[in-house]
């Protein structure tokens, strides 16, 4: 099978435009509340991890509230994880009994959350983990990640991968058929020897692609950075988009030919992705927004987590943070879709982001007296304004500016945040 890269460029249209999205990390680990990782890192075996399974009643979860903040807080779509590492499914599968229609919540939690998306207009994805500590058929002894890694006990414990892997894709395929139209499918994630056609990626591929042709998918199915995506001869199982984690690239990613290259940076609230109750270092609004920004300026997008709790709320917290960057961006959006990288170099004061003819230019520190902007000519200049009031920028020439003759000097004043308290921004249109 050979990567198409027409069709790759086609159905990524709508995500390199949307840019912002909202990662959902949630399960039977928010009971703990230690983070999705719990069962692994504290080592627990299957029937003492059961009794989360048992108790499971996210009463108050309300995935039309979630949708709502959301959309408010300008994120254009969402990815809900269906299944994590330990191997709980949210939705209804009938290849396993270790699912949300078999807890007390008794519901397919997928659907829900899905319904829930669309009909606030925002694109559905799902995240689906290729890892799973459930199943008897994963690795257990000799595997660095399983929560019985190194346990005697299963020195000698048979199992037979490739059942694993029919049921693996057995799911894949239920949620690619039973949904409706999935936006994205977010595989995670392959490690040590554990990738490429270990997981029989080519043959889960060309199903996925068969049921759901216009889906975007990332790259971890073949890994997180060290990307085929990178060549000019992608894998046809590579993704669509590399995905770093908790991390911006600095400067985006370039195949060999020097062609930009689809990314996403996924990211953290606090410092946990599933519900941690004792994890109170929360970012601040302002410094997501201008990572947000960041991001878009190197041709990138942001995923912004949040960790339902375990009765299905998103945290206070969180629900700030989203408020806050919905307020700013109801006056800054337009820096933000359907924008990218700009040829100008990045300044001191800010970034730049760029849309056609538009230059967008996010300031987050004040300039003394007026601000410089290197590397643009003035006289392409058609019209400068501030984006959150449409209101006049001047350019300024005269004795302080005589000695700089190829630097454009915008007039931003001394109190330039109109309408937003983290950075204002300034919209350049060329002729």
């Amino acid at each position: 099978m050979i990567f198409d890269k027409e069709a790759h460029k086609k159905r990524m249209e709508w995500f390199v435009a949307a840019r912002f999205g909202m990662f959902i990390h949630w399960g039977l680990y928010a009971i703990p509340s230690r983070g999705e990782w719990h069962r692994g890192s504290a080592k627990i075996e299957t029937e003492d991890y059961m009794k989360y399974f048992e108790e499971f009643d996210p009463t108050e979860y309300d995935p039309k509230s979630w949708a709502k903040s959301a959309k408010d807080a300008g994120m254009k779509y969402a990815v809900l994880t269906a299944k994590h590492h330990d191997g709980f499914c949210l939705f209804d599968s009938k290849f396993t009994d270790f699912k949300a229609t078999n807890t007390p919540a008794k519901r397919d939690l997928l659907a829900e959350y899905i319904e829930a998306f669309r009909n606030e207009g925002l694109r559905v994805g799902v995240y689906y983990s290729i890892i799973d500590w459930h199943h008897p058929h994963y690795p257990h002894f000799e595997d660095s990640i399983h929560p019985r890694r190194g346990d005697e006990k299963y020195k000698d414990y048979k199992y037979d991968f490739d059942k694993y892997l029919d049921y693996m894709h057995g799911q894949v395929k239920e949620i690619c058929s039973n949904y409706g139209k999935i936006d994205i499918l977010w595989f995670d994630y392959s490690y040590d020897k554990m990738c490429g056609e270990a997981w029989r990626a080519t043959e889960l591929i060309k199903m996925v692609r068969s049921l759901q042709p216009d889906v975007i998918i990332d790259n971890r199915l073949e890994g997180t950075t060290d990307s085929s995506l990178l060549t000019d001869t992608p894998n046809y199982y590579s993704g669509d988009f590399i995905s770093p984690e908790q991390l911006l690239p600095p400067v985006g990613f370039f195949d060999n030919s020097g062609n930009r290259v689809p990314w996403e940076a996924c990211v953290t609230m606090n410092d946990h992705w599933g519900h941690c109750s004792s994890d109170t270092n929360f970012k601040p609004s302002s410094m997501l927004i201008k990572k947000l920004v960041e991001c878009v300026s190197k041709d990138g997008n942001l995923l912004l987590n949040v960790g339902p709790d375990a009765k299905g709320r998103i945290p206070e917290e969180s629900l700030k943070c989203l408020t806050d960057i919905g307020n700013w961006m109801k006056h800054n959006s337009a820096g933000i879709y359907n924008c990218g990288y700009c040829e100008i170099e990045k300044p001191e004061w800010g970034r730049i982001t760029r849309h056609g003819k538009k230059l967008y230019l996010h300031i987050m520190e004040q300039s003394i007296g007026l601000m410089p902007v290197l590397g643009l000519d003035r006289s392409a200049i058609y019209k400068v304004r501030r984006l959150s009031d449409g209101s006049e920028v001047n350019i300024v020439s005269d004795w302080r500016t005589s000695h700089y003759k190829d630097v454009v000097f915008l007039d931003v004043g001394t109190n330039y945040a109109v309408s937003d308290e983290t950075h204002s921004v300034i919209e350049v249109t060329l002729l």
